[in-house]
């Protein structure tokens, strides 16, 4: 199909489907009254439907919708849920500033609406305005309903013959019945009683959680409230969080989000949620209340709870794309409002910028894109009570016109505004676009998941690093990233995993993905996950190589909640949590994606999460083990101490030569004497200090303890070649002693004198 006749005759075609499909308006042989709806000009702010008093006090909801270059807009109101819902539409007439707008007097609370927007229908320009297509409004701030994804709700013809030009044939199908609905939601804030932790960003532990998968398999949770937000504020699930000692929870994307088409016909579901459609809207399947505007009180009741254990919320979000993909995707929302003006588009305007590796890219650049990401911000902070924001894909959002720009409008709107620049941010610094990879780039006021530090890591303990160079400044705090435009120690937050890859115990027990359950013959997930499976693929009876595992995890935990900088853990993994291989289980929401609540029965995992709620006490008691400024390196006082200093097997200091000579042993001292900073009250901070021993080799190596300045005496805190850790081990040995640490163990020792 090429020619414009051609296309202009399959459009008629097209068009006759389309309004045989809207008489469907007639129910058992009569067609329903469509009842009249005053509409008043209303105001253009705030965007998104808000219920109010309006004129001489009367009760309604004001509409506004940025539609810029559209030529109409009809708000569309439902009278129930379902597919059967009548439908009434309303046309705005408003119009200021590109903002379409109305107040309708008695709409009220838990009312059901969405938008359908006229406009041209000229792919080949970037124009997809279709009316037939019931949009949600970028602002609604709870939806209900599913979207599942039928051939009615895609703008263009789905299973037109000819798939290359698939996306320029317009489908004039109605859609609505088969679409959720944004729902207005009455403000009720009140967070009087709310007390929000305001955690340090040095003193902060995170902790990387699903909100169905930390909560589904819970024994003490009750069945009704699993997978959901009331769930995770239940004291159960809470009581977990406190005995480990984690300062905040990272949530998993909780906007709503749709699934994919290519997932659904496998059987299959979005579990991972990174396929946002509602930047304001708490995904409503995680509500155990309702979803008529209930689940907006229980997400706020869930911060509320968590809050009152000392725990801050942090969500981690995704504006860098939507779930409309590119030109083949559905159209749900922003692409049948204003496709141009929220997508970057390539120079032929029918295909999208993609540097998300999604279909599709937000043009932040764009004023209207960036006031919704920022609105969005906003609103989770001010009226949902959250505490800060990881944002997936981060690179993408600091992108000006093409390449990344750390002087880009995002960046820059976030840096001044009076309230996101008070709250925790955190990058995942990088996209899939060219020069997309920026870790260490952000600027002050940022945090970042530093795969650095990771890869550094899992390296070392399997035995994979040439030297200990990069180790020791992971290790530190990494000053080779970090230590430039007054950013701290802080700004790496150290993570081993993450949600995306394997799991701890699997990062142990397997060398290579097992991701068949995905459906796409296990060609998805990384191969470069830097494991080491001990000796055995999986699972295993062999007793010596699952004691082995045990170990690594033990010293895995360890370093990462040794090393300066912000750890981060993820669910599970201090209990031993499998995903049996997968290291993509994005779709898994079912027992591979789900935490084990059964492990802690077990003796060996219980261990293993008496040993990481004791480290994380440790580094809570130990300011030397959360610093605010980095090491100098350099001499503090006459007697030749220092704040850090590293050390070799002999006992004797680091050389240049020591760091580029191939070691699988590296001693790390760090002072308490002289800790940069003041107290609250501006008396000097001074802590012990201690000596970390981490040994990668499969024998076991002799250690000699480095003598004065460092020390006159060591006391034995952590050995993880011990299965049980007692609470204080006890051991000492005067300095200069030689000590054998095991084969594949981290020592932890405080200088006694």
């Amino acid at each position: 199909m090429s020619s414009a006749a051609e296309q202009e005759a399959v459009q008629e075609e097209r068009a006759g489907e389309g309004r045989s499909a809207r008489s469907a308006a007639v129910l058992n042989g009569r067609r329903r009254p469509v009842p009249t709806v005053p509409v008043w000009p209303g105001a253009p702010t705030p965007l998104g439907a808000r219920f109010r008093a309006g004129p001489d006090g009367v009760a309604g909801t004001n509409f506004a919708l940025w539609a810029g270059g559209a030529e109409a807009v009809e708000l569309c109101l439902f009278d129930g849920p379902g597919p059967q819902s009548r439908e009434t539409r309303v046309r705005l007439t408003e119009l200021t500033h590109e903002i379409w707008h109305g107040f309708v007097p008695g709409v009220m609370p838990g009312q059901r609406y969405g938008y359908r927007v006229h406009g041209r229908w000229d792919p080949w320009t970037g124009a997809r305005w279709n009316p037939a297509k019931l949009l949600l409004d970028p602002y609604a701030r709870a939806v209900d309903g599913e979207f599942s994804l039928p051939p009615e709700v895609y703008g263009h013809v789905r299973d037109w013959p000819d798939q290359h030009v698939a996306d320029t044939v317009r489908d004039d199908r109605d859609s609505a019945p088969h679409v959720p609905k944004g729902v207005v939601v009455h403000d009720d804030d009140d967070w009087a009683d709310d007390h929000r932790p305001k955690t340090p960003w040095a003193d902060s532990v995170i902790y990387e959680l699903h909100v169905r998968g930390f909560t589904r398999l819970h024994p003490d949770i009750p069945e009704e409230l699993r997978g959901t937000y009331a769930g995770l504020a239940h004291p159960a699930a809470i009581e977990h969080l406190v005995k480990l000692g984690v300062t905040a929870v990272e949530l998993l994307p909780v906007h709503q989000f749709a699934h994919e088409d290519h997932l659904l016909r496998r059987g299959l579901r979005n579990y991972w949620g990174y396929n946002s459609i509602g930047y304001f809207a708490p995904h409503a399947a995680y509500a155990s209340t309702g979803t008529a505007g209930q689940q907006v009180g229980e997400f706020k009741r869930m911060v509320k709870a968590l809050h009152a254990a000392g725990i801050e919320v942090i969500l981690d979000v995704v504006y860098n794309h939507t779930a409309e993909a590119g030109e083949l995707g559905p159209t749900l929302s922003l692409k049948g409002i204003d496709n141009r003006g929220y997508y970057r588009l390539q120079s032929d305007a029918r295909r999208y910028a993609d540097y998300t590796g999604c279909g599709n890219t937000l043009h932040v650049v764009q004023p209207q894109v960036l006031r919704l990401i920022t609105d969005s911000l906003r609103y989770w902070v001010t009226e949902m009570g959250v505490d800060g924001f990881r944002f997936d894909l981060a690179a993408a959002l600091a992108r000006s016109m093409h390449d990344v720009d750390m002087l880009s409008p995002f960046l820059a709107v976030i840096a001044q505004d009076p309230v996101l620049r008070r709250v925790k941010l955190i990058a995942e610094p990088w996209d899939v676009g060219s020069g997309g990879y920026q870790v260490g780039a952000f600027p002050p006021l940022w945090t970042e998941w530093n795969d650095r530090y990771r890869g550094a890591v899992r390296d070392f303990w399997r035995g994979a690093l040439p030297d200990v160079r990069d180790l020791g400044y992971r290790l530190s705090g990494s000053s080779d990233l970090y230590a430039w435009g007054g950013r701290r120690p802080y700004a790496s937050v150290n993570f081993v995993t993450a949600h995306d890859g394997f799991t701890l115990r699997d990062l142990v027990s397997y060398e290579r993905k097992h991701n068949e359950a995905n459906g796409e013959g296990n060609r998805d997930g990384s191969d470069d996950n830097r494991s080491w499976n001990c000796g055995a693929e999986g699972d295993t009876d062999d007793e010596r190589i699952r004691a082995l595992r045990r170990r690594q995890l033990r010293n895995l935990l360890t370093t990462l909640l040794l090393s300066t900088g912000v750890p981060m853990l993820v669910a599970g993994d201090e209990m031993g949590r499998t995903q049996r291989g997968n290291n993509n289980a994005y779709c898994q929401d079912n027992e591979i994606g789900w935490v084990d609540w059964s492990l802690p029965a077990d003796p060996g995992w219980r261990t293993l999460f008496d040993l990481t709620s004791r480290l994380i006490a440790l580094r809570h008691r130990h300011p030397v083990l959360r610093r605010r400024a980095f090491f100098s390196g350099r001499p503090q006082a006459a007697d030749g101490l220092r704040d850090l200093a590293w050390f070799t097997p002999r006992g004797a200091e680091m050389t240049e030569r020591d760091w580029y000579a191939p070691a699988a042993t590296l001693g790390m001292y760090l002072s308490g004497r002289d800790i940069p900073g003041r107290g609250a009250r501006g008396a000097p901070v001074v802590d012990d200090s201690f000596l970390a021993v981490l040994h990668a080799g499969d024998r076991p190596v002799s250690f000699v303890l480095p003598g004065p300045p460092w020390a006159e005496r060591y006391e034995l805190v952590v050995d993880t070649s011990r299965e049980e850790q007692a609470q204080a081990p006890g051991t000492e040995y005067r300095a200069g002693a030689t000590v054998t640490v095991p084969a594949r163990a981290v020592l932890l020792l405080k200088v006694a004198g």
